[in-house]
């Protein structure tokens, strides 16, 4: 409670422009002071006091003593303040102050926060959510920390990406390659004591922490892998990284997540990394095409070549075959000549000219009687005698038929017909006799 808070309660009323400040309102003295002008003399402090002190006991209950003197001036009439008065009035201000003091040291502390209470300087404990006290100053002070909130942290950029900082987003690759990463980190307090104490600038250290992080893993690692199927093994490696040296320091955090926004080349080659990347497509798919016809050309050379050898091993197979039952024919025929020569000769001999006439379609004929050459077509013979065994057949059939319906008879124009193919029959035999006694 301030001092001109309370003189406002006692109704004490301080005017440096009132001519009579400082004096006795109800029993005024002539003064050597008197008659001057405002301004012009000290104010009588006594008399000050005395109305003070008067406020103040009739503020706290108490009364003006019997002998007329008011409740500030003492019984000899000297004009010095009543002591029990003054001890009085400075017990209840100091009780006031006291108050007002020991109730300075408590402090809330919300939920999802720690308190940390300091005792000269010193951390001494940590409080949770709630009503708490501590000793006032100068002994104790406090703070609160939030320990819940989810905090989060840029590197390469703040708050949107296209605020590139490139002091930390260039990284150099194992291929000795320059690329643009910006990434963040989120991450809570595990241990809020050491998140005060252990560490000047909290949130610069985590950033200098995740760039170093960063820097170590991208520098172990190829520019493509970077760029394509890796980016979330460093995001990982990263936070594992971090976590590792975090803990190292003491500094209480705990990493949550690591997540990169953008994983690019610099702004100076994105043109010729484009054309690159675009020429990298086109050989793939050079190469995906001519894969392709690979596979579609080389299974049916394949497939041709297996089926040749099938069809040379069935060849050889067959000659060989072949072969083998001619010479064992050979033998058997060897044997039979021994036996019977002129016979074996004459069946060898009708038998090749049988295989020969069944492979010729015409056959000249020179007679032993003139030199006229005598022509036989055997190919419309064959043809006849085929037509003839055709008629001969149907005509037995027709036979049959007939034998079996007594009232059917075999028609007119049948009959020529079968006796034509007999005739022929028998002169095909009679040629054939002739030309074996030849």
């Amino acid at each position: 409670m301030r001092v001109s808070s309370l003189m406002k309660r006692l109704g004490l009323k301080l005017s440096l422009n009132d001519p009579r400040w400082g004096s006795d309102k109800q029993d005024r003295k002539p003064q050597a002071n008197e008659g001057k002008k405002p301004g012009e003399g000290p104010p009588d402090m006594e008399q000050l006091w005395r109305d003070f002190n008067q406020r103040l006991n009739s503020f706290f209950g108490q009364k003006n003593r019997p002998d007329g003197n008011g409740g500030g001036s003492g019984g000899n009439g000297g004009g010095r303040p009543d002591l029990a008065g003054m001890r009085a009035t400075a017990g209840a201000v100091g009780a006031v102050i006291a108050l007002i003091w020991l109730a300075s040291g408590s402090f809330i502390v919300q939920e999802g926060q720690t308190g940390v209470v300091y005792t000269f300087g010193k951390v001494s404990h940590t409080t949770g959510s709630g009503f708490n006290w501590r000793w006032p100053y100068p002994f104790q002070s406090d703070e609160t920390v939030k320990v819940s909130q989810m905090r989060m942290v840029e590197v390469g950029y703040r708050n949107n990406l296209k605020n590139k900082q490139a002091r930390e987003s260039l990284m150099l690759t194992d291929d000795e390659n320059i690329i643009d990463i910006q990434f963040a980190v989120q991450f809570t307090l595990k241990d809020p004591v050491a998140w005060l104490m252990n560490n000047r600038d909290e949130e610069e250290t985590v950033r200098q922490v995740a760039e170093t992080s960063i820097r170590e893993i991208v520098g172990k690692n190829k520019m493509d892998f970077v760029l394509y199927e890796g980016r979330d093994k460093i995001a990982l490696e990263t936070q594992q990284l971090m976590q590792h040296i975090l803990d190292r320091y003491a500094s209480g955090v705990l990493i949550s997540n690591v997540t990169l926004q953008a994983v690019q080349p610099p702004e100076q080659v994105q043109i010729a990394f484009d054309d690159a990347v675009r020429a990298g497509q086109d050989r793939e798919r050079q190469k995906n095409e001519g894969q392709a016809y690979a596979n579609d050309v080389i299974p049916r050379a394949r497939g041709s070549a297996a089926r040749l050898l099938q069809e040379a091993e069935g060849y050889r197979s067959m000659i060989t075959e072949n072969a083998t039952g001619n010479a064992s024919r050979f033998k058997q025929v060897l044997a039979e000549y021994q036996k019977a020569p002129g016979v074996t000769r004459d069946r060898m001999y009708l038998e090749t000219m049988q295989q020969i006439f069944s492979s010729a379609s015409k056959v000249m004929v020179d007679a032993k009687t003139g030199s006229n050459l005598l022509y036989l077509p055997l190919d419309k013979l064959i043809a006849q005698a085929a037509a003839t065994d055709s008629a001969a057949a149907a005509a037995r059939a027709a036979a049959q038929a007939a034998a079996a319906s007594p009232s059917s008879a075999l028609p007119a124009e049948v009959m020529p017909q079968v006796e034509v193919s007999r005739q022929r029959d028998s002169r095909a035999r009679d040629a054939l006799r002739e030309r074996e006694g030849r």
